[in-house]
């Protein structure tokens, strides 16, 4: 049996790639760590992605962890140019998974991208934690179920984590984490 923790990176001040987390994020990253305090973590692997690093670091240093990187983690690219109906086109993205704009990703090829990664880790036995992009992570939850959708998306916390269970060729998912109370 192969488990992995789906992780959406926590809160971060933009969406460039070196976009660090904000103070709430750094707060956030440290509740992941506490989250896995009682939980055997095999291996990390992340998004290259700055938020996604440091979203993983404290837990990284607590179970004495190297952070591997893997660009195909990397948030999809549903436009090349900023575009005021991105949101619009987000939604169409999931019930049409081959929609694409010019030299951008469907919403197929970024579900390709990441499950090119799970499949190639699927018959290791133990526990991954993939830290990954909000879009490409309700991605993959439609995939593996499709009542999983653009709401899903949507409604993600930031972070976020959902447990993937793949026993004899058989997914399942469930989201694991819930928001911590603030104060």
């Amino acid at each position: 049996m192969s488990t992995f923790y789906l992780i959406r990176h926590c809160s971060a001040t933009g969406q460039e790639p070196d976009a660090p987390l904000t103070e709430d994020g750094e707060q956030q990253a440290l509740a992941l760590a506490g989250f896995f305090r009682d939980i055997p973590v095999d291996r990390i692997i992340s998004s290259d992605y700055t938020r996604a690093t440091a979203s993983i670091a404290p837990l990284a240093t607590s179970k004495q962890l190297t952070i591997e990187t893997n660009p195909k983690l990397r948030e999809r690219i549903l436009s090349l140019e900023p575009r005021d109906d991105w949101f619009e086109l987000l939604r169409h993205s999931f019930t049409d998974t081959s929609f694409r704009l010019p030299g951008a990703e469907s919403g197929q090829d970024a579900t390709d991208r990441i499950l090119s990664v799970i499949e190639s880790l699927d018959d290791v036995n133990g526990t991954t934690v993939l830290v990954t992009h909000g879009n490409l992570l309700a991605l993959l939850l439609q995939h593996v179920d499709n009542r999983y959708d653009f709401d899903t998306w949507r409604n993600l916390s930031n972070p976020d984590i959902y447990r993937l269970e793949i026993v004899d060729n058989s997914w399942s998912v469930t989201r694991v984490w819930t928001v911590p109370a603030c104060g």
